[in-house]
């Protein structure tokens, strides 16, 4: 279940998120598969292999089975006694292991060996039940029989390849005559991790199926070598197969010559390009980066031949977490000599074969293999041999698709729907899928796993387990675990259709009712109390009868006791001495009635026996009948009719008498009452007595189902017509839980401003939805016109409905009526579509004719009617016309259906014409297409799925082929779409949705996805391009679960777009968001920071109180660094959320990693630009480190020369920050030895207590600080900050640590400082200006004057000192490494410079990052990921590896491990003592010593770290605003410190004082806890921006039912329990941005404001919006303040009065009583408008607050003629006082406790009435940019003032600076940081 919010609870203070560890293995791959009950000493058993036929003496048959022709016979070829099993049908001829199917084999080996040869010209089957270590049953099935893989939730068919076949010929069948001997290798642990994402439990039975021969079967959790001998053994780092296993091998033969082994899946042995000598260090297992992926079959291949397929077949990544790598190996070598690896390809990377290590050692052949891949891809007729591409990283997360929620009910039938026994939730069938519904919030989880409609649903008491059955046969039945929505147990019925299931009330017995394939009724009553135990589901008994049974129930009283009802018949059933008997109900003149439904009741005194439970049975003719179950007779008969007031229409309340009655089809029976669903479309509420009715609602349809909820207080009801709702009998009000159509979905389009869904549908209505709460919100039926498709006016509330007669009309959403109709088409409309601007419509029908229409004005008219264009007789479909997404081409399927036409959308003139029929080879029939698509503009693609299976690409300007996707899918597809950003393929084929990596050339197939029971006949994403739609049955709405990218722009007509390293983090994103183990080196994940994001996923076995969510809009931040889940994704900006925001919060982001080029696809290889590489540039693509500070406001009104209050007189003291500057670099110092700590937060250096929290606070800097550095003896602390507009040079500040002052500031830079860093002897400071200054400064620390600085000639990343010389640095910048060696004569000092170029074979990357390891050595980072190694004294590199994906940008050494971050976010350990070592050899050194020991997965790029001096732990910073402890022994990462990721917009209190709330930019709302200011609750809304935030009233309800509300910039409002930590309700008031939220002073009611100046009025409860007030209109609502007050002395009526403040300077002030839907105008207040130089255009905010003691008080600040605080007392209609300001206020607040007003600054924050004096006597804390406000939260102790006139200081309070108002202001200076006031 996807829900919108994420509720996070945040860690306690020293809690520790720990992600699964790698094992390490050395010489072999070993993995731990076991059961789930077994530990190791169950497995000890089985290791280090167990002989199955010999541990279960399959000779003897006891403890096995056998069927038909079995024989034991003597093979030649081994020498041996073997078991032929032959026969016709291999169904009939088999051995079974165990014996019976209750029993199971209990084998944990993760890999299974079967010795087998096929039986020539025969085919065979192997199957192999496998449990999951949830205990699910998957079957798993090998065959030649098999022409294609299947695979469904429990079941997976793979086709077995057994000889390499030509083109023309099949890839199965049977086997050929000379089938050999086949060492079938299965890695069980794989198959369910690749296919189903299931981790492995143990193997549960095989059945090996004739035709075949078969010597053993073997398992072990080694993987073994069969080819191996004991010499080769030595060589290679394999294990090799045990003298027991192996096939016997003649003396002088090849073992390949004479068997055949096969991997499967294949495994990620990587064959080296050259033998690996015996030199290296132990035998190591080399992984190979995921490539192309082939087919899933195991391949049988007698030789290498072009068309064969490699013995051992690649599988795609497992998609489960936790998974072990298989043995550690040293990473990817890069060698510095000029020497070319024999195995490598001229034109660039290649992908190496893998075959096993014995064929490379035995066979040449094999070797030659290796340059070439052969894909086979699904239903491929001839393998494709796919072209070296690089290192092709698997782009797509698996899975991409979430389901999210669902549009239907029903499917089969609608009388499945079920309350749970707590009533909080509803479950009901909607076709395949399953459905719980929370009925108060609207969130939807899900079952899946059915392949067609479910007929039946039950429930246990205890919501334990769900028992579901689909309708098709024969009938399949699952049981699930209801709490974690796992299945539990797949089993077939005895029943060939199962129409009825009923639990026991303790889960154990469960009974289902049917039809057997003669149609006869059958019962069976099944035993299920073991299935949560690990068991199996038993057959109690069954039974057939004669009778019709519509209806069928387990009692409550008595589990052996049901009871049933049909036609003619009531029938008592038991289960005894495993039978099941009935007798009937003595009927008497009611024997021949219809019964349809039945419930027990049990007696009012609460007697447990049978005898005291009462049976209600209804009927169609109207009948309730009322029996004993003792007597087994009638006590009560009651008949329902309709009674009509003489001259009425509708019929009065029903009586029960003589007559014709109305037909009953389902009742419930609570204690109290009866509830009653008929098909007159009444749901009825009467007594148990049936004296009257006590309530009914009508339907829109026949009721066919009714529940009453266990507590007795809601009655659901469904109707045939798809309706879902249910009944509150306290309020008495209907609640619609569900809408559905009643027929397949035909197409679907959607709104984006609206947020709304069209659908059409074959019950020939057309239906409009809303997105956010999948309810409907409109219905248009046309009885007579079917309507076959539909699109949206892209600008207007209009869309189009074309019609079956040939008729296109447009209706109004405002009006709900038809506007315009045309008529000139004579055939069934199958296209429509219009133009992205919306000024152009177009139609196509089935005739063959095109209509154009200008849509300019709402009377839309026809511009031209074309005949013969289009292909006649196509089939209605959503992709029969397509636009391009700048509106100019329009592409169709015409005139011929072999060809595709482009057309000019204007001017409806041919440019292209493109014949795709081919000769498919398959059918004999020509090709033809299907539908068409347009990519991205950019890409000028054209997509086109055609009949025989493909999709091929044009060129769509001029129609070339650019690239085909053969086999996509088995059947022709009527819809496909590709993403804006071209990376996801979307078609609908079949019953499922596939999503191709559209990005990726060799993209490794589909990834498949299933729920639709019925053809899928459109897909579509989002107009956010966050989700997919696919209609079919019902409606379905997946989440995806990546990054995508928005505004990219394709440098051309490939789709493979270039990209700059800061991609880096985005290729990662796949992998990390479905937790992939990497495709690289084996390297132990130890554990990761827990992450939230689009591709989040609740944390399985936590508190519940968490969720994901997924909003509207382009993706601003893909996760979140607070969140509790497994990791997501890394954060990816996009331009256009940040052009959006407008602030410095971008601006530090796209400076911190570099973004300017589109993303490259996977596989892609990195590219530089090289544009201009002459000519300087201000932006370096290749460094991530580069700091961008954030933009400082320029505003006239911004505070200059502020300066802060002496320590002993101040009026605020700064008490705590809460955050730390991401933006910055090396701008974190730790010392473990005296326990300084020191980083920042803006422009101020933070010291802080790590064990007791306390801060001390060194304010100064002008301008956020960009990095410190901490001198050797940790006396002395520099920082340096950016460029400021009020300075000329950057500052340079000096600390003495032991006292907090500054004693030195010296400036040079111009430009901002990047680094810093002391000597080794602490004598001089080094510092270095950022890529625009290229300065370097070097500074005498005895009295920090300058000694010497240079012009630098190309940028420099990094800077540092030889820790063995002091006069000696070092800077690494673009392509060179410069040695600086400090000379000096008298006062005089100079640099003497060597460079040093990096060597070709390092990369074309920059060096990023640099830190000296043992002497000579120099360790260099590049922006590639590369880590190279210098000789210092020779001055070369002789030494390079592979260390990451991304930029390194940090480097640390200590003994003998260096540390290495990069902008992945990737944290390494690596152990480089042999580095030293590997000098001597030069540049022909290899990397094989150098191991990685850990990693660290964190929540940004490393910017920061400090470590101890073994390397053990430290504390590492990320541009996220993220400190975390690392522990490298321990293997965790413990979140220190972390704060909103970019700006604050406002914070409110408790009631009690106890917690405050803050929003952000980046979608989040906090609490935290006052006293500690430690993070309590988060809950995030992705893609959106919040704004305002207001906490509900003490009045409103107990302090555990507190409550926030949130407005967000897409005009969307939500409540969220703070007790709770869930989202209660989401309501969308406004159509644009919210700029102020505030709750009613009862809490019931919340009132908002939006920037266009509309006031809102909503129920809390219900989300209803029933008053919106329009007064403001034009101005945005900068507050709205309310004030619990009885409005008597007003003249008004009213308890409440509030106000609302506009931007243009207008205050209205109203009186209102909600529960009475009252609301008064009380005083209206205009205030002038400012001059102009005042302000230059950048007006604050109009804000007003009303007194809190002083309840005819108004405060009032704003643009004005003067800069004041305006008091108004609205009493005596005047003002009352003027408080002068120093500059215009942005932000205002008044104390509820004391006489305090808070009044904040664009650049400083001051109490009224202080007067401006010089800086030296007041200094304050700085004036805060926007960079400050985005990381950390500022919280001011406040100091006692008397209180006297206004103008005294502030006094003792809790003050919040807030509401921030002021839309449409850049408030870079303004508090957005949330400055809070607390009482010391």
């Amino acid at each position: 279940m996807t829900a919108e919010v994420v509720a996070e609870v945040a860690p306690l203070p020293g809690s520790r998120c720990q992600a699964s560890r790698g094992v390490l293995c050395a010489g072999r791959a070993e993995a731990k598969a076991g059961s789930s009950s077994g530990g190791a000493m169950a497995r000890a058993w089985q290791h280090p292999f167990l002989n199955v036929f010999r541990h279960f003496r399959v000779d003897e048959w006891k403890r096995s089975a056998k069927q038909g022709d079995v024989a034991v016979v003597t093979d030649k070829t081994l020498k041996g006694a073997v078991y032929r099993i032959r026969g016709s049908v291999s169904a009939a001829n088999y051995i079974q292991l165990p014996k019976s199917s209750t029993q199971s084999l209990g084998l944990t080996g993760r890999y299974l060996y079967v010795l087998f040869r096929p039986l020539p010209s025969k085919h065979f089957v192997i199957h192999l039940d496998v449990s999951t270590k949830d205990n699910q049953v998957i079957r798993v099935s090998f065959s030649n029989l098999f022409k294609e893989f299947k695979s469904t939730a429990t079941w997976l068919q793979f086709p077995f390849v057994l000889e390499a076949r030509t083109p023309q010929t099949d890839l199965v069948g049977s086997a050929p005559p000379g089938a050999r001997w086949t060492c079938l290798q299965l890695d069980l642990q794989d198959v369910l991790l690749v296919y189903l994402n299931r981790c492995y439990g143990h193997l549960k039975s095989v059945r090996l199926c004739a035709s075949l021969l078969v010597r053993n079967l073997y398992t072990s959790d080694l993987c073994f070598e069969p080819a191996i001998s004991g010499a080769q053994w030595a060589k290679l780092p394999v294990t090799p197969m045990p003298r027991e296993m192996a096939f016997p091998v003649p003396k002088g033969e090849s073992w390949h010559d004479r068997y055949i082994h096969i991997r499967f899946p294949r495994d990620s042995l990587k064959v080296p390009s050259k033998p690996i000598e015996k030199s290296c260090s132990p035998p190591e297992t080399v992984l190979l980066g995921p490539g192309p992926q082939p087919f899933p079959c195991p391949v049988a291949s007698s030789k290498p031949v072009r068309f064969s397929v490699s013995p051992v077949v690649q599988m795609p990544s497992p998609t489960a977490s936790g998974r072990a790598p298989l043995a550690p190996r040293p990473f990817l070598e890069v060698s510095l000599s000029q020497e070319r690896s024999d195995a490598s390809n001229a034109d660039g990377p290649s992908f190496h074969s893998l075959e096993s290590w014995a064929q490379v050692e035995a066979s040449d052949a094999h070797t030659a293999a290796a340059d070439t891949h052969v894909l086979t891809h699904e239903s491929a007729e001839v393998p494709v041999a796919l072209e070296d591409t690089g290192s092709c990283e698997g782009f797509l997360p698996d899975p991409v698709l979430r389901l999210k929620g669902v549009i239907g009910f029903g499917g089969h039938s609608t009388r499945q729907a079920l309350w749970t026994p707590d009533g909080a939730a509803v479950v009901y069938p909607c076709h395949a899928v399953i459905v719980v519904l929370l009925v108060d919030t609207g969130e939807q989880r899900f079952f899946l796993g059915h392949t067609d409609k479910v007929s039946a649903l039950a429930l246990d008491g205890s919501s334990s387990l769900l028992a579901s059955a689909q309708a098709r046969a024969p009938s399949v039945t699952r049981l699930w675990d209801f709490q974690t929505g796992q299945c539990l147990c797949l089993f077939q019925s005895p029943m060939h259709v199962v129409c009825s299931l009923s639990f026991s009330d303790s889960g154990a017995l469960l009974c289902g009712v049917g039809k057997d394939h003669h149609g006869r009724t059958m019962v069976v009553a099944w035993g299920t109390g073991q299935v949560g135990l690990g068991g199996e589901v038993v057959v109690l008994a069954k039974a057939h009868t004669d009778f019709d049974v519509q209806a069928f129930r387990v009692t409550v009283f008595d589990e052996t006791r049901m009871a049933s009802c049909g036609q003619g018949s009531v029938r008592l059933w038991r289960l005894r001495g495993g039978a099941l008997r009935s007798c009937p109900v003595d009927l008497g003149e009611y024997h021949a009635l219809q019964f349809t439904d039945l419930a027990f009741k049990q007696a009012q005194d609460g007697c447990p026996e049978p005898s005291a439970a009462m049976l209600f049975v209804c009927s169609r003719s109207g009948h309730i009948l009322e029996i004993d179950c003792q007597r087994m007779v009638v006590r009560h008969a009651r008949r329902l009719l309709p009674t009509q007031t003489p001259g009425g229409p509708h019929p009065q309340k029903q009586t029960f008498s003589l007559g014709p009655g109305i037909a009953i089809s389902s009742l419930s029976v609570s204690p109290a009452v009866c509830a009653v669903g008929s098909e007159d479309g009444f749901l009825r509420l009467w007594p148990l007595d049936f004296s009257s009715v006590l309530l009914e609602a009508e339907h829109e349809g026949p009721v066919s189902s009714v529940r009453v909820s266990p507590d007795g207080l809601r009655v659901l009801s469904a109707t045939s017509s798809g309706h879902l709702g249910f009944l509150d009998t306290l309020s008495r009000v209907y609640h619609m839980l569900a809408r559905s159509h009643t027929a397949p979905v035909l197409a679907l389009a959607m709104e984006q401003r609206r947020g709304q869904l069209a659908t059409v549908s074959q019950d020939r209505t057309v239906r409009i939805w809303d997105l956010a709460t999948l309810q409907q919100l409109y219905d248009f039926t046309s009885s007579e016109d079917a309507p076959c498709t539909v699109t949206f006016h892209p600008t207007r509330p209009t869309f189009f409905c074309g019609f079956s007669s040939g008729a296109v009309r447009s209706f109004s959403l405002e009006a709900a009526e038809v506007l315009v109709e045309h008529t000139c088409h004579r055939g069934a409309i199958t296209g429509l579509t219009a133009t992205p601007d919306g000024r152009l419509l177009f139609s196509s029908c089935s005739q063959g004719s095109l209509a154009q229409y200008s849509c300019a004005d709402p009377r839309w008219h026809v511009l031209r009617v074309a005949a013969d264009m289009v292909c006649p007789d196509a089939p209605a479909s959503p992709c029969a016309l397509a636009v391009s997404r700048d509106g100019r081409l329009l592409a169709f399927v015409g005139p011929s259906r072999c060809t595709v036409t482009v057309m000019g959308s204007a001017s409806l003139d041919e440019l292209l014409r493109v014949d795709i029929g081919a000769l498919d080879l398959a059918s004999g029939r020509l090709d033809s297409a299907m539908a068409v698509c347009f990519g991205p503009a950019a890409l000028g693609h054209l997509l086109v799925s055609t009949s025989s299976n493909r999709v091929v690409v044009l060129d769509a300007a001029s129609g070339r082929a650019i690239r085909e996707l053969p086999g996509v899918h088995p059947e022709p597809c009527p819809s496909l779409t590709l993403s804006e950003d071209a990376r996801f393929l979307l078609i609908a084929t079949g019953r499922t949705v596939k999503v191709w990596d559209y990005a990726t050339q060799a993209s490794p197939g589909p990834q498949v996805y299933i729920g639709h029971s019925e053809p899928v006949q459109a897909v579509a994403f989002s107009p956010d391009q966050q989700q997919v739609l696919s209609a079919g049955d019902a409606v379905f709405l997946w989440d995806i679960l990546a990054t995508t990218e928005s505004d990219q722009s394709f440098p051309g007509a490939p789709p493979a777009c270039e990209a700059g390293p800061g991609t880096g983090p985005l290729e990662d994103a796949a992998s990390r968001a479905s937790e992939l183990p990497r495709q690289q080196v084996p390297k132990p994940s130890r554990a990761s920071p827990p992450r939230l994001g689009v591709c989040a996923r609740p944390l399985e076995g936590g508190d519940g109180t968490f969720s994901t969510s997924d909003e509207e809009g382009p993706c601003e931040e893909s996760c979140d660094p607070e969140g509790l889940g497994q990791a997501s994704g890394p954060p990816v900006p996009t331009e256009e959320e940040a052009g959006r925001a407008g602030d410095g919060a971008w601006a530090a982001a796209v400076g911190s990693w570099g973004l300017a080029l589109p993303p490259r696809p996977p596989g892609q290889p990195r590219a530089r630009d090289t544009r201009n590489s002459g000519t300087p540039r201000t932006t370096y693509l290749a460094s991530y480190k580069s700091f961008t500070p954030a933009r400082v406001s320029c505003s006239p009104h911004s505070a200059k020369g502020t300066s802060l209050p002496p320590a002993s007189g101040g009026w605020l003291r700064l008490k705590a920050v809460v955050g730390y500057g991401g933006n910055g670099r090396a701008n974190m110092v730790w010392r473990p030895d005296t326990g300084f700590f020191a980083y920042t937060c803006g422009r101020l250096v933070v010291v802080e207590d790590l064990h007791s929290g306390a801060q001390q606070h060194w304010p100064g800097h002008p301008a956020e600080i960009s990095t410190l550095a901490l001198s050797h003896s940790a006396q002395v602390l520099a920082s340096a900050s950016g460029h400021s507009s009020t300075t000329a040079h950057c500052q340079i500040r000096v600390w003495d640590v032991s006292g907090g002052l500054c004693q030195h500031l010296i400036s040079h830079h111009s430009t901002t400082v990047l680094a810093l860093a002391f000597s080794p002897d602490d004598r001089l400071l080094v510092t270095l200006g950022d890529h625009d200054g290229r300065t370097l400064a070097l500074w005498g620390t005895a009295t920090y004057d300058l000694v010497s600085y240079t012009r630098l000639p190309e940028p420099v990343h990094g800077v540092a000192f030889n820790p063995w010389d002091a006069g000696e640095l070092t800077c690494v910048g673009q392509g060179t490494v410069t040695f600086r060696l400090l000379q000096q004569r008298g006062a005089d000092v100079s640099l003497q410079v060597h460079r040093e170029p990096v060597p070709e074979a390092v990369g074309a990357g920059e060096l990023t990052s640099l830190c000296y390891g043992a002497p000579p050595l120099l360790y260099c980072g590049t922006s590639s990921g590369q880590v190279c190694v210098w000789d210092t004294r020779a001055g070369r590199c002789f030494l390079s590896w592979e260390a990451d994906d991304g930029g390194i940008g940090l480097l640390l050494f200590s003994g003998s491990r260096l540390v290495s971050g990069s902008s992945t976010g990737r944290l390494r350990l690596w152990a480089v003592g042999a580095v030293s070592e590997l000098r001597c050899k030069g540049s022909g050194a290899r990397s094989s010593s150098v191991f990685m020991e850990h990693e660290l997965l964190l929540d940004g790029a490393v910017v920061s770290a400090s470590f101890d001096d073994s390397v053990d732990m430290g504390i590492v910073g990320t541009t996220a605003g993220t400190l975390w402890f690392v522990s490298w022994a321990e293997g965790t990462s413990t979140r220190l410190i972390s704060g909103h990721r970019s700006k604050v917009n406002e914070v409110v209190f408790s009631p009690g004082e106890s917690h405050g709330a803050t929003c952000s930019e980046d979608g989040s709302v906090r609490v935290w806890a006052l006293a500690s200011m430690e993070l309590v609750i988060q809950f995030q809304v992705l893609n959106q921006s919040c704004l305002c935030l207001a906490w509900s009233p003490r009045c409103c309800g107990r302090p555990e039912q507190q409550r926030l509300a949130a407005g967000y910039g897409d005009g969307s409002l939500r409540i969220f329990s703070v007790s709770r930590t869930a989202m209660e309700l989401k309501m969308h008031p406004h159509p644009v941005a919210l700029t102020t939220v505030a709750f009613s002073s009862d809490g019931q009611t919340v009132l908002s404001g939006d920037k266009d100046g509309l006031v809102a009025v909503s129920h809390r409860c219900t989300g209803t919006t029933f008053r919106v007030l329009s007064d403001h209109q034009g101005a945005p609502i900068s507050t709205i303040c309310v004030t619990c007050r009885e409005c008597g002395d007003l003249g008004v009526e009213g308890t409440d009065l509030w106000l609302a403040a506009s931007g243009d300077q207008r205050v209205s002030v109203w009186a209102s009583d909600w529960l009475r839907n009252r609301c008064e105008l009380v005083d209206w207040l205009s205030f002038p408008m400012p001059a102009t130089t005042e302000t230059q255009g950048h007006l604050p905010p109009s804000l007003a607050a009303f007194c809190p003691w002083d309840g005819a008080l108004l405060m009032y600040v704003g643009p004005g003629v003067y800069k004041e605080v305006i008091i108004y007392n609205f009493c005596q209609k005047q003002v009352v006082e003027k408080i002068p300001l120093p500059f215009f206020a942005m932000s205002l607040s008044l104390s509820p406790g004391t006489h305090l007003l808070a009044v904040g600054f664009a650049g400083l924050h001051r109490p009224p009435g202080c007067s401006s004096q010089p800086p030296a006597t007041r200094s304050w804390c700085g004036r805060f940019s926007a960079a400050e406000m985005q990381q950390g939260l500022w919280c001011w102790a406040s100091r006692l003032v008397t209180p006297g006139t206004w103008t005294q200081a502030w006094q003792r309070s809790q003050v919040v600076n807030g509401p921030h108002a002021g839309t449409g202001q850049d408030h870079v200076n303004l508090l957005d940081q949330a400055v809070v006031n607390l009482a010391t």
